[in-house]
């Protein structure tokens, strides 16, 4: 079975009703590190009820369809898919606890060829229900591998597939002005899981050894808002509304007890950054651009 362009552009997605509280949210926090320190009072106020914050990142796991290409009449190899980008915009300060709608529509089917593959993006919409306000904008892009040169086929959409979204710029070539350090806990991966993606990659050592990893490796989206919590740390002052965007590239996994070295250069398109880990030297992050509001 191949991509079929119409139907992946023109799927029905129904909207995704979720009511969290404040334990969902404290348990995101705890997911993507904040209350490593647990006598850091800036971090405490995510992970603890009284004048608690909400983190800024969390709408990645929030009114999810789940897994939705795993479904046999997608027609994507869904055991070759990878997680490429993610971005997030954020048009309000993300509420503690609410009951929040997620819209989900396919907006690009890229074809890179058939031994290069083709990339799927998307974007979903979270409104908050009672107000019906747009709360943030996600968009994200998944490589599927094993789907290359679908639009080949005589009436599967445009030649090529459609144009690509405009790519995120590379980083500076030059020292970082800042830097940050982001520990992980080798639990990590077994408490961000509750909040969103139970795929056993990240809980099952046999499933990730058979998958070629030597351990069960840390999600994403887990990494991204490691990524996320050392940009509001180091440029917003644990301020989260001063955050408005971030985007990234993902470049490689991270194991959880793995140490996430976050490199950031504030230039006239942003804050750009990369993320490597530092007990291996690996770059896990790349292409990433974030946007802060001045204090």
């Amino acid at each position: 079975m191949a991509i079929d362009y119409e139907k992946l552009k023109n799927w029905a997605f129904e909207p995704v009703v979720q009511t969290y509280d404040w334990r969902f949210s404290a348990m995101y926090a705890l997911g993507v590190g904040y209350g490593h320190d647990p006598m850091d009072t800036q971090q405490l106020r995510f992970v603890y009820e009284p004048e608690m914050l909400a983190v800024p990142t969390m709408p990645v796991v929030l009114a999810s369809p789940g897994f939705w290409i795993k479904e046999q009449n997608s027609g994507i190899d869904w055991v070759k898919v990878l997680h490429g980008e993610q971005s997030l915009t954020l048009h309000r300060t993300l509420p503690v606890a609410a009951t929040v709608v997620g819209e989900l529509k396919v907006t690009h089917l890229v074809d890179k060829g058939a031994d290069k593959g083709a990339l799927l993006v998307h974007e979903r919409r979270i409104y908050e229900q009672s107000s019906g306000d747009l709360l943030a904008t996600l968009s994200g892009t998944t490589f599927c591998r094993g789907d290359g040169g679908f639009s080949q086929q005589a009436g599967n959409g445009p030649a090529g597939g459609d144009v690509p979204p405009e790519p995120k710029p590379p980083c500076p070539n030059t020292p970082p002005e800042f830097t940050c350090v982001m520990p992980t806990l080798p639990q990590a991966a077994l408490l961000y899981r509750l909040c969103s993606d139970l795929n056993p990659l990240h809980a099952d050592p046999a499933v990730a050894q058979a998958a070629g990893f030597k351990r069960p490796i840390l999600h994403g989206l887990a990494t991204y808002g490691a990524v996320g919590h050392a940009i509001i740390k180091t440029l917003c002052a644990y301020q989260p509304e001063r955050l408005k965007q971030l985007g990234l590239r993902f470049a490689g996994p991270v194991y959880p007890g793995e140490s996430i070295q976050v490199e950031m250069w504030r230039t006239s398109l942003g804050v750009q950054f990369q993320a490597r880990v530092v007990e291996r030297d690996a770059l896990v992050v790349s292409h990433g651009l974030a946007q802060v509001e001045a204090a």
